[in-house]
This record gives structure tokens, sequence and C-alpha cells, in this order.
């Protein structure tokens, strides 16, 4: 019963901690109380995190207790993307203070909602129920909704929110109805049992399973920002507070994919069982065909997601709107590991995750450091000649634009290279090559503004950095972590092989 506890005292201290922060900012008037309170509740929170990770008693799988009724499971990958979460978050707080001071005016509410956003992921991760699944991803969306208008005096921002909010609830729609439909399927929303029925071909109303399966993929892919339900996306990450739309397209993407992981290893089964013990062997045929039909829709997606991606972006003159294309080609890219649907292609979302985060958040935060007055200095532009008089953080820009671009010896670049080659050993050959062709394609404007920054004169009066605060330690960690993690990959991935083998 202690391990337990322990096992889930993370996801119980994040739900206390976000309550908590919402009770003081109603209490107290000191805003940098709240900032401190929010940076402490995360820090324990992370190092009770990686001591879970590590217990002996969870043999390094996940496992439930009877502590949740089964609903939750702890340890393995899932606390493995609670350290991916938190440190986005704590990231996030910690280098935010000095941007939404001179941009806006600081309010309290902002920690708060990162800390409640935070608790809907690590419930995602944590989900062993369709109906805790949903509620941590509508925890963490409807605190997004609020991120995005945060600079509420701001056009850009409230049209954000709204586009947001509207088309988030549209997604919903789909997910919740999704669930329903397999519930009739299945009698349950216990997704072990689930699983067991699945692959037992044990299911009441087979039509009903293979259309919730299309309901909630179509969900999750608005969650994602997947072709073709990415519109939201440029739009959103354009308006948002650059330090949220960092958040959102790092934190948040990572928690849709963890539920794409969750949905497709309980409902899309990969492996034929051979076996005379099933109880409806025929109807599991039909279900394994039409989970080759499933994971071929998703591969288009995939591939369109990328080519629109990038493609979109290559136009760009907007650097915030070139990241925010760039991270619907990036969704396409982890969606290769849905489609290999095996233990490779969930450790190369996993591994991605972790990498993603670091390359994407710090070129949002060094956005943020330049912008001024919400939309001015991040234009292509406004970058040129940006090495001669800022160098340091010129050097970490195109550390950050070479990784997300794939090039070695980058995380990037491992990062890409798990996703296809688990795509290739699983038959999606085709699906490589369009990968391939949409990296180089995105070579062109990740490697312009490194051009703009370091051979193109200088256009407009020099970018000053005012009160960049803890942004830049912040950077200097997430360039560090581009080369660790590219340096360690081969521990990272060991590590995800024992998640999921």
């Amino acid at each position: 019963m202690i391990n337990e506890f322990i096992l889930s005292l993370p996801l119980v201290l994040i739900s206390i901690f976000a309550i908590a922060s919402i009770v003081l900012d109603a209490f107290i008037n000191n805003k940098k109380i709240i900032w401190l309170f929010s940076l402490i509740a995360l820090t324990i929170i992370l190092a009770i995190s990686i001591f879970t990770l590590t217990l002996p008693i969870q043999n390094i799988k996940n496992i439930s207790t009877p502590l949740t009724n089964h609903m939750l499971i702890f340890g393995s990958y899932s606390a493995f993307f609670d350290i991916i979460f938190i440190i986005s978050a704590f990231l996030t707080i910690f280098s935010a203070r000095s941007y939404i001071q001179r941009e806006y005016g600081e309010y309290k509410e902002f920690y708060s909602l990162i800390l409640l956003s935070l608790s809907g992921m690590m419930f995602i991760s944590h989900s062993n129920n369709l109906l805790i699944l949903f509620l941590g991803i509508e925890i963490m969306s409807v605190s997004f909704y609020v991120l995005a208008g945060f600079f509420r005096t701001q056009i850009k921002s409230i049209e954000a929110a709204m586009k947001y909010f509207l088309l988030g609830a549209f997604a919903t729609a789909f997910l919740l109805y999704g669930i329903a439909m397999i519930y009739g399927a299945t009698a349950t929303i216990d997704l072990s049992e689930i699983t067991t029925k699945v692959q037992n071909g044990n299911i009441n109303h087979l039509s009903y399973l293979i259309i919730g399966i299309g309901l909630v993929i179509i969900g999750l892919s608005f969650k994602v920002a997947a072709f073709p339900f990415h519109q939201w996306a440029p739009d959103v990450y354009h308006g948002a507070p650059t330090v949220v739309t960092g958040y959102m397209s790092t934190a948040g993407k990572s928690a849709a994919l963890v539920a794409f992981i969750i949905i497709a290893k309980a409902l899309i089964p990969s492996v034929m069982h051979h076996s005379s013990d099933f109880a409806n062997y025929g109807q599991l045929q039909s279900i394994l065909s039409n989970s080759d039909t499933i994971r071929f829709i998703i591969a288009v997606i995939s591939a369109a997601t990328m080519l629109v991606g990038n493609f979109t972006a290559l136009i760009q003159k907007n650097v915030k709107r070139m990241l925010a294309y760039s991270s619907v080609a990036h969704a396409g890219y982890m969606l290769m590991g849905i489609v290999a649907n095996n233990a490779d292609g969930w450790t190369g979302i996993l591994y991605y995750s972790a990498a993603y985060l670091f390359m994407q958040l710090g070129a949002f935060l060094i956005l943020s450091i330049f912008e001024r007055n919400y939309d001015n200095n991040i234009y292509f532009e406004n970058y040129s000649g940006l090495s001669k008089y800022q160098p340091l953080l010129s050097a970490s820009m195109a550390i950050f634009m070479f990784s997300l671009a794939g090039l070695p010896p980058f995380a990037g670049f491992f990062g890409k290279y798990f996703l296809f080659k688990a795509a290739i050993e699983t038959g999606y050959l085709w699906l490589s090559i369009v990968a391939i062709i949409s990296s180089i394609i995105s070579m062109y404007y990740y490697i312009g503004l490194v051009l703009h920054m370091y051979f193109k004169e200088k256009e407009h009066e020099e970018m000053k950095v005012e009160k960049a605060g803890l942004a830049k330690l912040s950077i200097s960690f997430s360039v560090a972590m581009v080369f660790l993690l590219a340096i360690f990959s081969w521990f990272i991935v060991n590590l995800s092989d024992k998640f999921f083998k």
C-alpha cells in the first residue's frame, strides 16, 4: 500500500498544488509568491516523478493498483512523460514572468492555469480508463483556451482563444461520441478489459468499435494538430502569448500523442495471435483486417500532415507562424510511431517528445526575448545580422533550427531516425520516403532563419534584450539538453524498450 501511494503521489500532488495555487491567488496579492510557489511545487513533483520511475516494485512496467480501482496506471512511460510535462511547465513558468510583465502585465492566474493544464496532461499519461482519459484531455484543453487568450486586450489573443475554444468543443464531440461507441462495442471503458476483448475478438458490435475508433482518431488528430484538423493551430499559436505557444506546442502535443499511444495499444492490435482458444476467431480476423485499414488511414494523415505543414511553413515571413506550421509537420513525424503501433514506434514518440520539447520551447523562448508590443520583432527580416550583436542567442537559435531540421549531431536527427526506422520495419517504406522529403523541405526555412542571422545585413535597428530575466537560463538548459539527448540517446531508447517490450 505504501509503494502504491508513492507511485500515485505525483498525480495527487499536482492536483493539490493546482487547487492551492488558485486559493493563494485569491488571498495573496503578491505575484512573486505565487510564481515561487509554482516553481517549488513543480520541483517537488519532478523529484518524486523521477523517483517513481526508478522504484523496483514496478519492475519498469506500468502497473494499475487497487488504490485507484485500476482506473489509473503508474510507473514506466507514464512517469517518463510526467517528467517531460513537468520540465516543460517549469521552464515556461521560470521564463515567462519577465515576458508577461513587459508585454501585458502580470496576472497571478497565469501560473495556476499552467499547473491545471499540467494536471490534465498527467491524468492523460496515467489513464487506464476512457473516462479518465477524456477528463485529462478536457482539463488540459480548457486551461489552454484561457491561456491562449491571456492577453485579453489584444484582438489576436482573443481571436486565438475563440477559435481554439469553438473548434476544440467541436473536436470534443467527436472524441466523446467515439468513446460512447467503443463502450457500446465492448460494454466497458476500462482499457485493460478493452485490450483483452479486442485481442480475443470478444466484441459485441464490431461496426460500433470501428466507428468509435475512427471518431476518437478524429478527436485526437485535432489535439495533435494533424491534417486536415490543423487549421486552428497557426492562428492560435500566432495569437497566443509566445511563451504559451511554446508550452502548448510541446507539452500539449506530447500529451495528445500519449493519448494516441494509449488508444492504439488498446484498440488497434498489430500482431495476429494464432490460437484456437479465441471466443470468436472469425471476428478477430475481421478486427485485425480493419486494424490494417485504420493504420493505413493514420499513415495517410501522417504523410499529409508532414507535407502540408512544411510546404505552408515554407512561405511564411513571420517566424512565429513558421514555427507554428512546422509544429504541424512535427505532429506528422510523431504519428509515424502510431502507424508502426509497436514498441519501436512508441519508443520513437517517447524520445522525439523529449527532444522536441527542448528545441521547440527553446526557439519560442528566444522569440519571446526579442518580441516587443506583442507582435513586433517576430519577422525573418528582424533577425538579419543578429549574430553580430547577440552572438550567444543567435548560436542558440541556430542549434534549435538545425535540430528541428533533423541534422546530426543534434537530438532532432536521432528522433527522426527512430521514427523513420519504426515505420520502415513495419512495411511503411513509402511513409518514410515522404518524411525524408518533408525534412529536406523544412531545411529551407529553418536554415533560412540561420542565414538571416549570420549572412544578411541588418535592415532594422538592433533588437535589444531588455528584462530577459531567467529566460536565458532556460535557453541555455535547452541547448545543453539538445546535445545531451543526442549523446545519451541509447539510454533513453533502452529505457523505453523496457517500458514497451
